[in-house]
C-alpha cells in the first residue's frame, strides 16, 4: 500500500474564489446593474445615472453623487468580503442597507474589466482604479466630480461559456429594465435615469410614491390605483392596489417593497388574491404596489443570493393584516361583486298580445291612425281573458309633430305609457305571472294519468316522441348539434362526434398559417384605436414581437409617456376584444416561460391567434354552417388534432353502438 505524502486540500486563490462566487452573484448584466445601483443608494446618492450599451455586453456604467471613497477604500472595495455596511454578526439583524456581504464588486471584477473613478467632497482630487479579472491594472489620481462612477466593460470576457449563455439583447435589456424599475419603486426619493445605446428610456425625478408609480407603470395606470394604509406594532403598510379594471393574466405591475427592498413572495401574493376573490376572474391578478415597513430584527434578508426573498418571523400575522387591509380598501371604494338585476329584453317579447300585436307593430299602427283603439292582453290581470280594464294609453308622436300628445284606451294596466320613439315603460315587471287556472288544469291532467293504465301512457308517449322527431328533423339534414358543443354526423362506420370549437380552431390555424406563408395576412384597420394600459416591462415583450405580430395583421405601438399600448389594426379574423385578450395572454406566456421568444414564436402566434378567434362553445349553427365546418375540417392536412394537440373528433362505430343495446 503506497503512502500519499502530498497535500490534497488546498486553499483556492482569491481570483478563482471570486469567479466561483460570481456564478451566484453575477448571473447576467441585470445582476451587475442591481449591485452597482444599490451601492450608490447606500452611499447616499440622490441622483443615479445608468448607461447601457448592447444590453450590458459592452458597457454597464453607473454614475452617482454619493459620498465617494478615498484611495485606500477604492482599492479595498474590490477585495472579497470587504464592506462598510457591517462590523459584527449582530449587525446582520439590524440591516438598513441594500448590500452588506462584500461580494458584489469582487465578483464583478473577477469576470469583467472594471474602471472606478471616485472622489469625496473634502478631497481635491479623486482616484481612478482599473481592474480586469481580479488583477489591478492601474491606479492613479484624477480630477473627478464628487461621487463614484463604475464602468463595467466586456462582461464575462474570461468566461466565454457564460457569455455564450446570455440571451439575445432584447431579452437582456428587459431584465435590465426590470431591475431598474424595482429599484426605482423602492426609492422614489432618488432621481434615476436609464440610457440604452444613447437613447433615454427612463428619466425619473425624485417624487412622491404615486408620481413614481405613474412614471414607471404609465399615466394610464394612475386612475386604477387605490391607496392602502395600515400601521400597527407588527407592520406598517402603504402603497396602492388596483381596481378590477387593472386585473390582467400577466404577472406585471405586482410589487412588494420591504424596508425599501424589493421582495418576491408567493405567500403574500395569495393574501391579496384572496381579498379579490369573487371580484375578478380566477385566472387574473390585480396590480399592486405594497410597501411594508417592519422591524429589521423580525426579518432575514440573507436567505437568497440575489436577496429577493425575505424570511419573516411572524409571516402569518403579516398575511392576515395585509389581507384585511386590502379588503377594507376594496370595501371603502365599493369594489365589490355586483348582481345584475337587468331583465333580458327578450322576456318582454314573450308577453302575448291580443291580435298578436307587439310593441313595434303598435307604434306603426298608431303613427298611421292616432285615434285607433288597440286592445292588448294584460297578463297581470287576474280576471278572465274576456274582461279588460280601460286605462290611459299615451302615445307621443315625437319632436317636430304639431299634433298634441293624446291619450288612448288600452289593456296594459294603470301606470303604463308608450311613446313614439319605440320605447315602452311600465310601472309593472315585464315577467308574466302564471295563471292559477293553468296549474289546476295541469294538476287535473296528472291525476287523470295516474288513474290510467301504465301501458296506455307508454303508448301515448312513444307516439308523441315519433311525431316530434318527424316534425323537427328533416331527412335531408345530415348534421345534429348537441348542446352547442358537439356536431353529430352519420358516417359509413357509425356516428362521428366533432368538437365544433376545436374544429374551428384547426381551420383558423390553417388559414392564418397559409396567409403568413404567402405573405398576405389580412389586416383590419381600426377607425378608433384601442388602448391597453401596460408597464414598460410588458411593452418590451410586445415590441420585440411586433414584426411577428405584423405578419398576422396585428399592428401595435407603445406610447411610453402614457403607458398605453395602441392597437391600430387587428387580424381580419379577430374581434377587438379578442385582440386585447390575445396580447394579455402573449405577455403572460412570455413572462412565465411558456414560450421561448428566441425560437418558435411564429408557431406560437399562429396557434394563439387560432385559439382566440375560434368560435365559443354554445354558438348555435345552421345545417349549412355545420356542413361547411365539416368539409373545411377534413380538407385540412391534420384534421384529427388541434394545433395545441387536443383531439377534435371521436367515432362511435357500429359495434360499439350495437353493444349498448345488447
Amino acid at each position: 500500500m503506497s503512502e500519499n505524502t502530498g497535500n490534497v486540500i488546498r486553499q483556492l486563490p482569491d481570483s478563482v474564489a471570486n469567479i466561483i462566487a460570481a456564478g451566484e452573484v453575477v448571473q447576467n448584466p441585470a445582476s451587475v446593474l442591481k449591485e452597482l445601483v444599490e451601492n450608490s443608494i447606500d452611499a447616499g446618492a440622490t441622483e443615479v445615472r445608468v448607461v447601457i450599451k448592447d444590453a450590458g455586453r459592452t458597457l454597464i456604467q453607473v454614475i452617482d453623487n454619493g459620498c465617494g471613497m478615498n484611495d485606500i477604500d477604492a482599492r479595498l472595495a474590490f477585495e472579497r468580503h470587504a464592506t462598510s455596511k457591517i462590523q459584527s454578526a449582530s449587525d446582520l439583524m439590524q440591516l438598513h442597507t441594500m448590500g452588506f456581504r462584500g461580494e458584489a464588486l469582487a465578483s464583478i471584477a473577477a469576470v469583467a474589466h472594471v474602471d472606478l473613478i471616485t472622489r469625496r467632497e473634502q478631497d481635491e482630487l479623486g482616484i481612478k482604479v482599473e481592474i480586469a479579472g481580479s488583477k489591478l491594472i492601474n491606479e492613479e489620481p484624477i480630477v473627478a466630480p464628487k461621487g463614484s462612477q463604475f464602468c463595467v466593460k466586456d462582461l464575462f470576457f474570461n468566461t466565454p461559456a457564460r457569455r455564450n449563455f446570455l440571451k439575445k439583447d432584447s431579452t437582456e435589456l428587459k431584465n435590465l429594465e426590470t431591475e431598474f424599475i424595482r429599484i426605482a419603486l423602492a426609492h422614489p426619493d432618488v432621481a434615476l435615469t436609464f440610457v440604452h445605446n444613447s437613447q433615454t428610456l427612463y428619466d425619473l425625478k425624485a417624487a412622491n410614491l404615486r408620481v413614481r408609480v405613474s412614471a414607471v407603470a404609465g399615466k394610464a395606470m394612475s386612475k386604477y390605483l387605490l391607496p392602502i394604509e395600515c400601521d400597527n406594532e407588527i407592520v406598517k403598510l402603504s402603497g396602492f392596489v388596483g381596481t378590477t379594471e387593472s386585473a390582467r393574466k400577466t404577472a406585471g405591475n405586482q410589487y412588494f417593497i420591504v424596508n425599501n427592498r424589493f421582495m418576491k413572495s408567493s405567500y403574500f401574493h395569495k393574501a391579496i388574491i384572496e381579498a379579490y376573490r369573487n371580484i375578478i376572474p380566477n385566472d387574473q391578478s390585480p396590480a399592486y404596489y405594497v410597501y411594508m415597513d417592519v422591524d429589521p430584527q423580525t426579518i432575514d434578508v440573507n436567505v437568497h443570493p440575489q436577496k429577493t426573498e425575505i424570511k419573516f418571523e411572524n409571516d402569518s400575522e403579516v398575511w392576515r393584516i395585509l389581507n384585511a387591509t386590502v379588503k377594507e380598501c376594496l370595501g371603502k371604494n365599493n369594489i365589490m361583486p355586483t348582481i345584475d338585476f337587468e331583465v333580458d329584453s327578450n322576456i318582454a317579447l314573450n308577453i302575448p298580445a291580443k291580435g298578436e300585436y307587439n310593441m313595434d307593430q303598435i307604434a306603426d299602427l298608431l303613427s298611421l291612425d292616432p285615434s285607433r283603439r288597440i286592445d292588448i292582453y294584460n297578463p297581470f290581470d287576474n280576471e278572465s281573458d274576456s274582461k279588460y280594464k280601460s286605462v290611459p294609453f299615451t302615445y307621443d308622436r315625437g319632436e317636430g309633430c304639431t299634433a298634441p300628445v293624446q291619450t288612448y284606451t288600452s289593456k296594459l294596466g294603470q301606470g303604463s305609457s308608450y311613446t313614439g320613439g319605440g320605447s315602452y315603460s311600465s310601472s309593472y315587471s315585464h315577467i308574466p305571472q302564471p295563471s292559477t287556472r293553468g296549474w289546476e288544469t295541469l294538476y287535473e291532467g296528472l291525476e287523470k294519468q295516474r288513474e290510467e293504465p301504465v301501458q296506455q301512457t307508454l303508448d301515448i308517449n312513444v307516439s308523441t316522441i315519433e311525431s316530434g322527431l318527424n316534425s323537427t328533423i328533416l331527412p335531408s339534414e345530415r348534421f345534429y348539434q348537441y348542446k352547442g358543443r358537439y356536431i353529430v354526423v352519420q358516417v359509413q362506420d357509425g356516428l362521428m362526434l366533432i368538437d365544433q370549437r376545436r374544429a374551428h380552431e384547426r381551420i383558423q390555424y390553417d388559414t392564418i398559417s397559409g396567409m403568413i406563408s404567402s405573405g398576405h395576412a389580412a389586416s383590419q384597420p381600426l377607425m378608433f384605436p384601442e388602448y391597453i394600459a401596460i408597464g414598460a416591462e410588458d411593452a418590451c415583450i410586445v415590441e420585440e414581437l411586433s414584426s411577428e405580430l405584423s405578419r398576422v395583421g396585428l399592428e401595435v405601438e407603445y406610447l411610453a409617456e402614457e403607458g398605453n399600448l395602441k392597437i391600430t389594426a387587428i387580424p381580419a379574423i379577430f374581434e377587438v376584444d379578442q385582440a386585447r385578450s390575445f396580447i394579455e395572454q402573449l405577455i403572460y406566456d412570455c413572462q412565465n416561460g411558456e414560450i421561448d421568444i428566441q425560437a418558435g414564436i411564429q408557431e406560437y402566434v399562429c396557434t394563439a391567434v387560432a385559439a382566440q378567434s375560434a368560435m365559443p362553445y354554445g354558438k348555435m349553427l345552421t345545417n349549412e354552417e355545420m356542413s361547411s365546418l365539416y368539409d373545411r375540417l377534413f380538407s385540412s392536412a391534420s384534421p384529427a388534432m388541434t394545433p395545441r394537440g387536443k383531439r377534435i373528433f371521436a367515432l362511435l362505430d357500429d359495434n360499439t353502438l350495437n353493444s349498448m343495446f345488447a
